[in-house]
């Protein structure tokens, strides 16, 4: 490994969000997960209590944390049903959830809708993340949806839910300028190498959220 280069294990949310994935593509990233020490595994809500099985707390040692995604992957759904979604995935294990807020709503410029959406998740108790869609957005809309995630409770920022464009540097920058280090950064969608996942560590993303989590560690390891 070269020792320039940091781990990026820690920082990885390794995701199976594939909605073709079965019972073996979730246990092979929980498994997958846990042998390289990844800071997370990432899945639907629907795969939450299987994915607690395939990583129950007791193990002793470090754990990936179990995150799910709610309202995924376009958030276009009433706040109760958010929120059902979101209390589920706490009853069977989550730890973290990242959730798509109402684009809609963003779209109207209604910041007390959206404002709602979000907080109806944070209710719940568990640490979230809010999808903002970083590469879609005009900068008006993005701050905006910023300030209120923010508001709502949000402790992480993610660039994007990865059926979008590729997280870039860019967005990663403007996000961390925009939360003024009130929320953490995480990039997500379309890491393709090692390169671009440093570089969006250099950038200031302390997760990446990305499905060749592998990919990366082996690159890591020998120096590609």
């Amino acid at each position: 490994m070269n020792a320039e280069r940091p781990d990026l294990a820690p920082l990885i949310d390794h995701a199976q969000l594939d909605p073709l994935a079965g019972r073996e593509a979730i246990e092979r990233c929980c498994d997958e997960a846990r042998h390289f020490g990844f800071a997370g595994v990432c899945v639907a809500s629907r795969w939450v209590a299987h994915a607690r099985e395939r990583l129950p707390r007791n193990n002793g040692g470090p754990q990936p944390l179990l995150v799910s995604v709610i309202g995924f992957p376009f958030g276009a759904v009433d706040p109760s049903i958010k929120r059902a979604e979101a209390e589920l995935a706490a009853e069977q294990g989550a730890d973290e959830l990242d959730v798509v807020p109402d684009f809609g709503a963003l779209a109207d410029r209604d910041s007390t809708r959206l404002h709602a959406d979000l907080a109806a998740v944070a209710e719940v108790g568990l640490p979230f993340k809010v999808i903002l869609e970083a590469g879609k957005l005009p900068p008006e809309a993005l701050e905006l949806l910023v300030e209120v995630s923010i508001d709502a409770g949000a402790t992480f920022l993610k660039t994007g839910s990865g059926f979008g464009p590729a997280a870039t540097i860019a967005q990663v920058q403007t996000l961390r300028q925009l939360a003024r280090g009130r929320a953490a950064i995480k990039a997500s969608g379309g890491i393709a190498g090692l390169e671009a996942a440093l570089e969006l560590v250099t950038a200031g993303a302390t997760r990446l959220g990305t499905s060749r989590g592998v990919a990366l560690m082996e690159a890591l390891r020998t120096g590609g």
